[in-house]
């Protein structure tokens, strides 16, 4: 039986599954990566560990496996704009891993919108000058670090996203190279001209030399140390993660709409051939670009969605486990006119407010945990029609369906209040996996094992449809009082 092996380095932890031809999953590893919050508004990881989290993931699925020479791709999935910068002659890195949801550069971008160049960089990145794109953290690395801008300067130095990081480990220093839509997400790369800016560059004064190749989705971008694997394993498939689920949830068609939901909630809409400008501060960016031919999306993001649950875990006492939510919600009819706007790092698409900082709103003496734990996960559907009602007056079309995944889609209320918020019908697939799935697809596009996309994504099979339930009044008046709540943070 073909395999393919795909690795998945998400924020809160890696991953490596073992698929079979058709989707099904057949093994898995995983294991937790920490985060470290040095100042407020700070978020940091260790990229040693990083490292060696997915060595051992790696290793531990590759036991699983009968005969490995059955594995015929790898795919390699990370969470995007993440940077970590490091010596290439021994690999170790300058500085800690400086996460996308890190908001110590909100001064940077803030005297750079004053001196009026977002407009320019918006128009060739499809990105808006904000802290959570990959350049400013280049910059602060460089001009913090001890001795980084020297060791840039004379070409010792190399910036990658996580991708990067873990490839140029994966093929013992051989490779040092990232994909289009990686690229995309880094406030340095031209989306129509598919390629580095010298403006840009020069703009955030960054060397050109610190930059990896940028290639196709499906390439050539090595093979897997032999230390890890008794065979060689050509990793042949990469994509930043929510790009791999929009390939995963099969969403190849133009208007075709995916919404994860993990750490944080993305939605993507194909765009196909265009790069949608959005009137909405919206993102465009790439969705994929396979054998040469490239799909665009339009992107909402959300800082906040899982770690509202774990928040009320961890920081609160609330729940024992995040499972748990799911029952305390639906033990109550309604919010008691409870919003949780989880902004712990700021608020994404389409307010853009680096500053806004969480809050909980409408409390009295008869609110309980239950209602607070409710209004967490409602907080997801709200959140995410904020970004749909825009996304769709931006692209003209008019939804029915959109397909979601990622650890919250096991939550039935969420599920259900989503397509009570948003009047359309939510689909869930059958396998789960759409993040690592999508980017199986792409290694096995370039390694043979399907034809094209369309033949991986005609594997996309249902798991279970969620259908609109409430009155469309009381929807609406849920929403329009978290308008009110979101605009108060």
């Amino acid at each position: 039986m073909t395999k393919i092996l795909a690795i998945d380095a998400g924020t809160s932890s890696v991953r490596a599954l073992i698929f079979s031809e058709v989707g099904e999953v057949l093994h898995v590893s995983q294991t937790s990566l920490g985060l470290s919050y040095p100042q407020n508004g700070w978020v940091e990881q260790d990229p040693q560990e990083i490292i060696e989290k997915i060595f051992f993931v790696i290793r531990d699925v590759l036991s699983q496996v009968d005969d490995p020479r059955d594995i015929a791709a790898a795919g390699l999935t990370n969470q995007r704009e993440t940077v970590v910068m490091w010596n290439k002659h021994d690999g170790r890195p300058v500085y800690n891993a400086i996460v996308w949801q890190d908001r110590r550069t909100s001064d940077l971008c803030d005297a750079l919108k004053r001196d009026g160049v977002e407009d320019e960089v918006r128009q060739k990145t499809g990105l808006l000058l904000d802290p959570y794109f990959s350049a400013t953290k280049i910059k602060w690395i460089l001009d913090h670090v001890d001795s980084a801008r020297a060791l840039a300067e004379r070409g010792d130095l190399l910036f990658g996203t996580v991708d990067s990081y873990i490839m140029w480990h994966l093929t013992s220093g051989d490779v040092h190279a990232t994909d289009v839509t990686n690229a995309s997400r880094t406030l340095l790369y031209d989306i129509r001209k598919l390629s580095w800016d010298e403006e840009l560059l020069r703009l955030f004064d960054i060397p050109e030399s610190v930059l990896p190749d940028v290639r196709d989705n499906t390439d050539s971008f090595g093979y897997i140390d032999g230390s890890l694997s008794s065979v060689s394993i050509h990793i042949s498939g990469v994509a930043g993660d929510q790009q791999s689920a929009l390939i995963g949830q099969a969403c190849i068609r133009p208007g075709m709409v995916k919404s994860t939901y993990g750490t944080g909630c993305f939605l993507l809409m194909n765009t196909g051939e265009d790069a949608l400008v959005s009137e909405h501060r919206l993102l465009s960016t790439i969705g994929f670009r396979v054998r040469g031919e490239i799909s665009y999306a339009l992107e909402g993001a959300i800082f906040n969605a899982g770690t509202a649950i774990q928040f009320l875990r961890d920081n609160l006492g609330f729940l024992e486990d995040v499972a748990d939510s799911n029952m305390l919600a639906g033990s109550i009819d309604d919010n008691g006119g409870v919003y949780f706007v989880p902004a712990f790092t700021g608020l994404g698409a389409p307010f853009w407010q680096a500053d806004a900082r969480g809050m909980i709103y409408g409390l009295t003496r008869d609110t309980r945990p239950e209602h607070i734990v409710r209004a967490a996960l409602e907080a997801q559907a709200y959140q995410t029609r904020d970004l749909l009602d825009v996304m769709c007056a931006d692209s003209g079309q008019v939804l029915d369906g959109m397909r979601i995944d990622g650890g919250l889609v096991a939550n039935d209320f969420v599920c259900q209040f989503l397509a009570d918020v948003l009047r359309v019908s939510i689909d869930v697939p059958s396998v789960h996996e759409a993040t690592a799935w999508g980017v199986a697809c792409l290694a096995g596009v370039q390694q043979g094992v399907f034809d094209d996309l369309k033949h991986a994504a005609s594997l996309w099979q249902l798991g279970r449809t969620y259908s609109t339930k409430m009155e469309q009044e009381r929807a609406d008046r849920y929403y329009q009082n978290w308008r009110k709540a979101v605009m108060k943070a």
